[in-house]
């Protein structure tokens, strides 16, 4: 790409509306060998403090190695997945080991009973694979219950009707199998020390942890469904404070099973065997049969080209499309003429994922029940047809799902390795720590994903026993010129998607680094046919358009004045982590950054 700058007070007009890109011709540094593009930071007024280079709004610095990189939502995981790689694990090894410790270090993202998605690039066959590590729904729990249990034709977010079967230990089984250097019993050893020795608690662990444990004291759930629960997290009646050492010998003792007893411990041995025992017992319905039936699916990613960046995504019964499609829609736009953080931009970006998640809401769903237009939604033609839709100037009121043609609470971390692997994993038990349940003397929480089915009848996603829920957990992976050039990923419900998308535009459209791609102000659409086919009456059509604090209050008021409805900030924009591939001559070189939205760290040696 040839080198431009943007010229202060670019005109850019939107069919006579003044959306002016505020531009700057300060001075800028060189781009990313392999983004192969200026830095142009347009925006003097976005800033988090003063930095004698690159964007005055990024929190810190890249950080970089040749061997390996890791990053993760929390300091400790990190540091372990370092030390896997150092003693000579693979990129798997050391992610395995990071989710193991994450489950006990951040249980309000994540755990063993939860599920799991990965993409990786696998250096030997030099192309991206994914695992789809997602469990399906209890095989004894009929529609007509699960009616039943329904409130205004929604599940509940708490209790055993929305438990489904754990995918993440059968998940980490299989990725070692194939890509697993050191001893499987090896990668449990730094999680069953920080559970048994304690650790203490970061501030927005803290913070999830009282949420979600106050949550689970409501009417709805009876005082024996939640008492492990509360035992487990809040041991003496409170949840850990800032700083408070925390442990959990339960885990502890669950991960030494499944460390000498391997996948088949979880799901056909003692721990199935507990597991079946507490929900007969509590009266739910996962059951050891289904259990022993669980296998994770090795996936063929989907992919997409934006701007010459080939972005991949999983499809399976996830919303990783939605990036895709997002992305395919802003590529018939000039983003980078629009300007960065200007209100034509964001407009335009919130537009395409209205369109994109109108089409969400009526397709995504378990692809084994259901035939999904998966290659037409993700296809340039049907993106050139939606662009069409968008206008420049102003709202569009008649947001639809595109028509197909006929047809027979989360974490996120990036690992790095010497050889060239770089995986992408996200794992989650859903919503507010999970479903509330935690079976006896096991130390974790099952998920509570099925909350997701809909109940409509005929719909793609309508709930049925042994099938997998839609799914909003998804990993992010982008190539270059047939090379992995990013391992990232941006956690949280349905903000993933739009992060993921507002990455690879704030990389390949305004010129930011890995780290100040990260750092930068974001936007996070809420409603308008977000949840599964029904408008969200509290915000109407157009939805709700939320703005962090560091958006220019110009744009703000702008964006308010074509008629979107600006929500307060409320910290439900994401979380990010990445590792990025480069060259230096010959060498190899990773460059990680990590989200200061969370209590993480990246790092790289």
């Amino acid at each position: 790409m040839e080198r431009r700058t943007f010229l202060a007070g670019l005109p850019l007009t939107a069919a006579g509306l003044g959306l002016a890109a505020r531009g700057s011709s300060a001075s800028a540094q060189p781009a990313p060998a392999a983004a192969a593009q200026p830095v142009r930071y347009d925006r003097p007024d976005v800033h988090a403090g003063d930095r004698p280079v690159g964007a005055s709004f990024a929190t810190r610095s890249m950080v970089f190695g040749k061997h390996g990189a890791a990053g993760a939502s929390h300091p400790l995981a990190t540091l372990a997945g370092i030390d896997i790689l150092r003693r000579g694990g693979s990129a798997v090894d050391a992610a395995i080991a990071i989710n193991a410790c994450l489950g006990f270090l951040e249980p309000t993202a994540n755990g063993i009973g939860g599920d799991l998605y990965a993409m990786l690039w696998d250096p030997k066959a030099r192309k991206v694979v994914g695992i789809a590590g997602s469990g399906r729904s209890p095989r004894g729990l009929s529609l007509d219950t699960v009616r039943s249990r329904a409130k205004n034709g929604v599940l509940p977010p708490y209790g055993a009707v929305t438990v489904s079967v754990p995918g993440a230990v059968d998940a980490w089984w299989q990725l070692h199998q194939r890509h697993g250097r050191l001893k499987w019993a090896d990668l449990f050893e730094p999680a069953i020390f920080y559970a048994t020795d304690g650790a203490p608690v970061p501030p927005v662990v803290a913070h999830y942890m009282r949420r979600g444990i106050t949550n689970f004291s409501r009417p709805n759930m009876g005082i024996e469904e939640v008492a492990n629960a509360r035992a487990t997290f809040a041991p003496g009646g409170n949840t850990p404070e800032v700083g408070e050492v925390f442990r959990n010998p339960d885990l502890a003792r669950t991960y030494r099973m499944i460390a000498e007893g391997g996948r088949d411990a979880f799901y056909e041995g003692p721990i199935a065997r507990t597991i079946d025992a507490y929900f007969r017992r509590i009266g739910g319905w996962l059951s050891s049969a289904d259990l022993a039936a669980h296998r994770s699916e090795w996936t063929e990613p989907f992919m997409t080209t934006y701007r010459g960046v080939g972005v991949h995504s999983i499809g399976a019964n996830t919303q990783g499309i939605a990036t895709l499609q997002i992305l395919n829609i802003l590529e018939n736009f000039d983003l980078e003429r629009a300007g960065f953080q200007s209100p034509l931009s964001i407009h335009l970006q919130a537009e395409a994922k209205r369109l994109a998640y109108e089409d969400r809401a009526r397709y995504y769903a378990d692809p084994n029940f259901a035939k999904i237009p998966t290659r037409w939604l993700v296809s340039k033609e049907y993106a050139a047809q939606r662009a069409k839709l968008i206008r420049p100037d102003r709202i569009n009121d008649q947001v639809r799902p595109g028509r197909a043609p006929s047809r027979g609470d989360t974490t996120y971390f990036t690992v790095a390795d010497k050889d060239g692997m770089m995986v992408s994993m996200i794992q989650s038990n859903f919503r507010g720590m999970g479903s509330g349940l935690v079976a006896d003397g096991l130390g974790f929480m099952f998920q509570d994903r099925g909350q997701l089915f809909t109940l409509q009848p005929g719909h793609p996603n309508v709930y049925r026993p042994g099938k997998r829920p839609f799914q909003t957990i998804i990993p992010g992976f982008a190539t270059m010129n047939g090379a992995p050039w990013m391992s990232f990923g941006v956690m949280g419900g349905d903000m993933q998607p739009q992060g993921q998308a507002q990455i690879i535009i704030n990389r390949k459209d305004y010129g930011l680094d890995a780290q100040a791609a990260g750092d930068a102000p974001r936007w996070h659409h809420e409603g308008s046919s977000e949840e599964m086919g029904e408008d969200d009456p509290d915000v109407g059509p157009r939805g709700l358009l939320r703005l962090e604090r560091g958006v220019p209050g110009a744009t703000a008021s702008a964006l308010a004045a074509m008629g979107w409805k600006i929500g307060e900030s409320d910290g439900g924009f994401g979380r990010y982590k990445c590792i990025e591939r480069r060259m230096s001559g010959s060498e190899r070189v990773y460059g990680a950054a990590s989200d200061p939205r969370d209590d993480g760290l990246a790092l790289a040696y």
